[in-house]
């Protein structure tokens, strides 16, 4: 019967949050099952089929008790016995490909969810990943729809089954006799009723228990962690956590003899009604063969009316449930339509353009964007970058400058002007062929966990064996992979944590160089790094940008002077603009950055070069 005496009950966020029940909704469910409708069908077909076999034997005993043993029939009692034996074999085969059938469309109608989620999550803007919490995310592409699977192939089933069992035991009592038939229906309450009374109660106290499981669980994490036990230690706490720990878990040990204690009052109370109802079906029986006379009664029938009773329990048991089962398998479903429904922001328009050929001239003419329209985050911004030439982008933490680069990529669009390419907006541009010629090399690199080839191949999967030592040439990053033990084939670790900050960044360089693209965005890919991998750095980004359209937005000197025209962004306007000399002169944003921040690199730079000769 479970841990709740084969009760579930709703927890409270759950009746808060219950879904609708609408027409639409339900349509929308049964639309999943549409192309599995035949194998459904069967699947039906199976489970009444399997039921009525299921309950053969039960009909069989009393003809057993009847004709073979109280008739003294022996070759009727084998025969009857062979056949009750065949026709569970016979029901058990039926299960057997029933659940094949079942698990099939199941495992079937889960994979087209998948496989439409992930491709939708795919299209969605970057706006809805930095907006969502990537646990949720998970959580809906793998706990949400498992649970689609087992309302499927558990849920969906079981009704099936527990009310095919309920109508056919019915219809076989009422068969042998009603008055007995009615008697058994009235006594399948005294099952029921003690069993959901002492179920809900151990409910509450095991949402009790839990509670205080996970306050032992907090005292643990938080006292027996590295951190943890240091602070302890360095304020001489020790004895007050004991203290803590000693209360919660004498708690727990109170709640747990509570709950072990219903369990033993609820076997006590189910026991007694299990012999109960028997017994009041044999008494009524009894008295209506041997004082009323009912013709066509026999002990075989009573005996029969007692094995349907004690199959009547589990069916109706679980249909009890079926509002928990229900409320729980449509909150599945309503979570995963809500991902569903979510508009794709950034996507092809109709006749999307593919040009034959790329220059490469980008403009910004009057753009705005906003993330919130109450918080401006470019405003006016116009500027142009002539095919192979180069911007650098400068500014205060927060003004803008990553936006730019989120706009050109599209992984966000413009509210206001238009970004362009080769005069084309970008908006009309095909999104894909778009993004293949932009290559990106950002401050956090990320890189998946396999080997540093697997990696660099993911830029351009069909690149030799040449190309990719070339590019690791450019990159400052060859020497040092056959160093390595496995060479390219080293796994790197997860996002690539078994590599240096600097390492790291090369890697992502050489990949930017495999892509081969036509605009070059470089977003801070310098800032976090020391100056001797700086330097690495800064000679692996120079064939990056050789003849290719680059916006470089750096907080290093070094990159910004190379650059042919530098921007200084504020609260998202562009304020000044010209070469690292003429900003200088102007003595305004740039120079004040200059000397808080670039000055000091610079003359860490020209150190480590005197140091170098």
């Amino acid at each position: 019967m479970g841990r709740h005496g084969g009760v579930r009950f709703l927890t409270e966020d759950e009746k808060g949050q219950k879904p609708r029940i609408t027409g639409s909704l339900l349509k929308r469910i049964f639309a999943y099952l549409g192309p599995y409708a035949p194998q459904m069908v069967l699947v039906i077909v199976l489970i009444v089929l399997s039921s009525a076999f299921s309950l053969l034997p039960s009909i069989l005993t009393g003809r057993i008790i009847d004709e073979g043993l109280i008739g003294g029939n022996f070759r009727t009692l084998v025969i009857l016995i062979g056949l009750s034996l065949g026709v569970l074999v016979l029901s058990d085969l039926l299960g057997i490909l029933n659940s094949y059938l079942n698990t099939w469309i199941a495992e079937h109608i889960t994979l087209d969810m998948r496989l439409k989620l992930y491709a939708h999550l795919q299209n969605m803007s970057h706006r809805f990943f930095s907006a969502s919490k990537q646990g949720e995310i998970i959580t809906r592409m793998t706990s949400d729809i498992s649970g689609v699977q087992r309302v499927i192939a558990g849920t969906l089933v079981s009704v099936i089954q527990n009310l095919s069992l309920v109508v056919l035991a019915l219809v076989a009592m009422y068969q042998k006799n009603w008055v007995l038939a009615t008697l058994g229906v009235m006594l399948v309450p005294l099952f029921i009723i003690p069993t959901n009374r002492v179920g809900k109660r151990r409910w509450q106290i095991t949402s009790i228990a839990q509670k205080k499981n996970d306050q032992i669980n907090q005292v643990l994490n938080e006292t027996l962690s590295v951190s943890g036990q240091q602070l302890m230690k360095i304020f001489t706490n020790e004895a007050r956590e004991f203290a803590k720990y000693r209360e919660i878990n004498q708690e727990m040990t109170r709640i747990n003899i509570k709950e072990s204690l219903v369990g033993r009052w609820f076997r006590l109370v189910i026991n007694v009604f299990t012999s109960i109802g028997p017994m009041l079906i044999y008494l009524v029986g009894g008295y209506l063969m041997f004082r009323q006379g009912e013709a066509g009664l026999t002990v075989g029938d009573i005996t029969v009316m007692v094995a349907l009773l004690g199959r009547l329990y589990r069916p109706v048991n679980s249909l009890l449930n079926i509002q928990v089962d229900l409320v729980r398998s449509l909150a599945l479903f309503t979570r995963l339509f809500e991902y569903f429904d979510m508009p794709i922001e950034i996507k092809n328009r109709a006749g999307a353009i593919i040009p034959t050929a790329l220059v490469g001239d980008l403009s910004f003419e009057q753009v705005d964007f906003h993330y919130e329209p109450a918080k401006e985050i470019l405003r006016e911004v116009s500027f142009s970058v002539p095919a192979g030439r180069s911007v650098a982008i400068v500014g205060p933490s927060g003004s803008g400058k990553t936006t730019i680069t989120n706009l050109i990529t599209r992984l966000y669009d413009v509210v206001g002007g238009a970004v362009k390419l080769d005069g084309i907006d970008i908006r009309d541009l095909d999104l894909t062929f778009l993004r293949r010629n932009i290559g990106m090399v950002t401050q956090e690199t990320y890189l998946f966990n396999g080997t540093i080839r697997e990696n660099l191949l993911y830029a351009n999967a069909e690149s030799s064996q040449e190309e990719i030592v070339s590019a690791c040439r450019d990159a400052n990053i060859h020497d040092f992979i056959l160093s390595l033990p496995q060479g390219y084939d080293t796994v790197i670790g997860n996002r690539g944590i078994k590599l240096s900050g600097g390492e790291k960044q090369r890697l992502s360089i050489a990949r930017a160089i495999l892509k081969n693209p036509r605009i070059m965005l470089l977003d801070e890919a310098t800032s976090s790094l020391d100056s001797i991998s700086e330097s690495l750095i800064q000679e692996a980004i120079q064939p990056l940008l050789k003849g290719r359209t680059s916006i470089v937005i750096a907080h290093r000197l070094s990159t910004v002077m190379s650059a042919d025209e530098i921007l200084v962004l504020k609260e998202g306007r562009i304020i000044e603009r010209g070469t690292h000399r003429e900003l200088l002169l102007e003595e305004g944003v740039y120079s004040e950055l200059y000397e808080t921040q670039f000055r000091q690199a610079l003359t860490e730079h020209q150190l480590l070069e005197e140091a170098a000769t």
